[in-house]
């Protein structure tokens, strides 16, 4: 067992600055195989980075938009704010100038689960306009921020609250959602529809 001292120099020891209320038990004893753990996966696991890049990619190739890369960057910025909504277990989205030219989708769940915060969550299909046809969305949203195609990078970060509620933040770059005209046209293209063959 190591002590609540010990717990301090270990992980501030890795650059690491996870708060103790977050991991400490009861008893306030940890083991250390849990502070290894904890170390590796702060601020958020390359395999759960890797799975929420694979899922926007698949939306993005389906609206032919170039697949994203992920930015170490912009995933440290990412984390950094997954921590700010952990600590204080309320989902809104950053004040625009503190992320400069980056847009930013959120995510929670009440528990830990990385099936139910893979980003993104089920995107929200605007209704079809008939001067526009079926590809266009009305408003500027979670899942246009997704697919938008001059948007290049991403960066990942989630956290865990002291309840076991979990936040994801993904930022993008350069943002999408741009509202001036034409803009939507060129970056949130129609999906790719198949056709079946006789």
């Amino acid at each position: 067992d190591v002590s609540i001292a010990e717990v301090f120099i270990c992980l501030s020891n890795g650059k690491r600055n996870i708060r103790l209320l977050h991991v400490i038990p009861p008893h306030g004893t940890l083991k250390v195989p849990l502070i290894i753990t904890l170390h590796r996966l702060h601020p958020v696991s390359k395999q759960f980075a890797e799975e929420v890049l694979r899922s926007h990619n698949e939306y993005r190739r389906s609206h032919q938009a170039p697949p994203l890369k992920l930015s170490s960057k912009l995933s440290r910025e990412a984390a950094r704010y997954a921590e700010s909504l952990a600590s204080t277990r309320i989902l809104k989205h950053s004040v625009e100038s503190s992320r400069g030219s980056c847009g930013e989708n959120l995510a929670w769940a009440s528990y830990d689960q990385p099936v139910v915060l893979k980003l993104p969550n089920m995107p929200v299909l605007y209704p079809p306009s008939p001067q526009h046809g079926p590809h266009v969305y009305t408003d500027p949203g979670h899942f246009t921020a997704m697919v938008w195609k001059s948007t290049t990078k991403l960066g990942v970060g989630k956290a865990t609250a002291s309840d076991g509620s979990s936040f994801v933040v993904a930022r993008y770059f350069p943002a999408g959602n741009v509202t001036n005209k034409g803009h939507f046209d060129s970056n949130v293209l129609p999906a790719k529809t198949t056709t079946a063959t006789p």
